[in-house]
């Protein structure tokens, strides 16, 4: 299965395509474009920028991507951020998989954003063993998870950033 995924949450314009052809979930294409300098005048995120900086690049970004892996062939499913983040970047993302889904026919899936830093250690070889403990440090959101399967922790502790 080939499911390519979209982040805006913040300031990055992503895309990745994972596929487990091979029987294991390998990441195939991951393109980022990069608004820090857009950002680096005004001292940090501004979320007006960054929702402007994703309308403009996101399709390229995504297109990028899937020819990486040989385009739409494949593809199962589309995958995007919808949440945490910045309403504004958020509704970039969603926009555009919710549009494709739909002109594809294929289904879409919402992933947050947080989630899927935990299930990122999932894609090590070889994978951590359940339960471990997990610790998130992006953005503003800094906590530390007690991991028990997948989709399933809890938090031990966080900050307030």
């Amino acid at each position: 299965m080939r499911v390519p995924g979209i982040e805006t949450s913040c300031d990055e314009t992503a895309a990745a395509v994972v596929d487990d052809a091979t029987g294991a979930l390998s990441i195939v294409a991951n393109v980022v474009f990069s608004q820090v300098e857009q950002h680096a005048p005004y001292g940090g995120v501004v979320p007006e920028i960054a929702s402007r900086e994703h309308v403009t690049r996101l399709v390229d970004v995504l297109e990028s991507a899937l020819a990486q892996c040989g385009g739409w062939a494949g593809v199962h499913g589309i995958a995007v951020t919808r949440g945490p983040g910045l309403v504004g970047s958020l509704l970039v993302g969603l926009q555009l998989a919710k549009g494709l889904a739909m002109a594809r026919r294929l289904p879409w899936v919402g992933i947050n954003h947080l989630e899927g830093h935990l299930s990122a250690a999932l894609l090590a070889d070889p994978p951590p063993a359940y339960p471990h403990v997990a610790l998130v440090v992006s953005g503003g959101h800094t906590h530390l998870y007690k991991v028990e399967a997948f989709a399933r922790y809890m938090v031990l502790g966080g900050t307030r950033d």
